[in-house]
């Protein structure tokens, strides 16, 4: 891919918003880590079951998890792919990183006076370690494969068609994740092996319904960074000095 030439103005302005869509992808993932055991059902189509499990009956940590594919995808198409591998490994270590400090503050012994006890804080943040480590195991998968077959498609279409790659690898890359999130906690014991089906297809056809109404959003993104730094349709920032 051709890279574009900036002032040293454009290039400051570039790599601070390369920063701020960094901090809302790192911020979706452990917060997506930190709420997943609240669970719930969305009736957009009625009360309709899947393998006996009502259809979209869903964890909430699902809700911010979308952004972090639609902010990778922006980062491929304006910065390359080499800077959206970066962002995945930085979100890799503070998911790491979040789980420490959880994993020390549950150590900790609540005072008599303090509002939440042990056993709630427990409750809600003790069986967080696994949902990091299935969720961290399922992330590492999915969001490579996703930048991988969306520079897979940039390159075959010359930069065209950014619908196509935008839900090309979103699809594929949410089912990996999907799976072995739910296959992971139903192994580790945190779900019932029964609701593992319906689970999996609520979870995947919810990010399906998510990935295409983001799309319009991939193109205004795109259309307001092409626009404001003067990019082609094949030109991507470089970061590096």
């Amino acid at each position: 891919m051709e890279k574009a030439t900036l002032s040293v103005k454009d290039r400051r302005l570039a790599f601070n918003l390369y920063l701020y869509l960094g901090a809302l992808f790192i911020t979706s993932l452990v917060v997506s880590n930190l709420i997943f055991q609240k669970f719930f059902h969305w009736y957009p189509f009625g009360d309709i079951t899947v393998f006996g499990a009502p259809l979209f009956e869903i964890s909430v940590g699902i809700l911010p998890y979308p952004i972090t594919f639609l902010i990778t995808d922006l980062i491929s198409e304006i910065y390359g792919k080499k800077n959206a591998n970066r962002i995945v490994i930085t979100g890799i270590f503070a998911s790491f990183f979040s789980l420490g400090i959880i994993y020390v503050a549950n150590e900790t012994d609540a005072t008599s006076w303090s509002p939440v006890k042990n056993g709630m804080f427990s409750d809600v943040f003790g069986n967080t370690k696994i949902a990091v480590l299935a969720s961290m195991l399922a992330y590492l998968f999915a969001q490579f494969i996703d930048i991988q077959i969306y520079h897979f498609w940039k390159k075959l279409t010359k930069g065209r068609m950014l619908w196509l790659r935008n839900n090309g690898s979103t699809f594929a890359s949410q089912f990996i994740d999907t799976f072995t999130v739910v296959f992971l906690l139903c192994a580790f014991g945190e779900i019932p092996w029964e609701r593992f089906k319906g689970l999996l297809i609520s979870g995947f056809l919810f990010k399906i319904f998510v990935a295409f109404l983001d799309t319009p959003l991939l193109y205004f993104f795109v259309y307001l960074f092409r626009k404001r730094f003067g990019l082609q349709v094949q030109e991507e920032i470089p970061l590096d000095n």
